[in-house]
């Protein structure tokens, strides 16, 4: 099993940036299973910031991002997208991806109940 996170990379404040996740190994697409993103800041433990539930395709976001960043996926590809927009200099952190497996709603931000994480993409937004 193996994700691949990419897309990183320095952005101006107020700016967009994309992220991009393949998984590769299992049927990743199926219902049972839960993408997400992570982020991690230095110093800060590693915080939620989005996932889509493939179940019922539910969309869960972190408060501090709602209304700025977008998860989609194409489960047919295994491959599932963060767009990132109004970038601010506190969104600068490594995003993982993750993938966790039949997670109940309480569960989805979790990081405990993901069972795959990809290497981590570093995003800075920085002037």
């Amino acid at each position: 099993v193996q994700l691949q996170a990419s897309g990183g990379g320095l952005v101006q404040p107020g700016g967009s940036l994309s992220l991009s996740c393949a998984a590769s190994g299992g049927n990743f697409g199926s219902r049972e299973y839960t993408w997400a993103w992570f982020r991690q800041a230095p110093e800060k433990e590693r915080e939620f910031v989005a996932a889509i539930r493939w179940r019922d395709r539910n969309r869960y976001y972190g408060d501090s991002v709602k209304g700025r960043f977008t998860i989609s996926g194409d489960n047919a590809k295994n491959m599932f997208d963060l767009q990132m927009s109004r970038l601010m200099p506190e969104d600068s952190a490594i995003y993982y991806c993750a993938v966790g497996q039949r997670l109940i709603t309480s569960s989805v931000r979790d990081k405990e109940r993901y069972d795959y994480w990809g290497q981590g993409t570093l995003v800075t937004v920085s002037s």
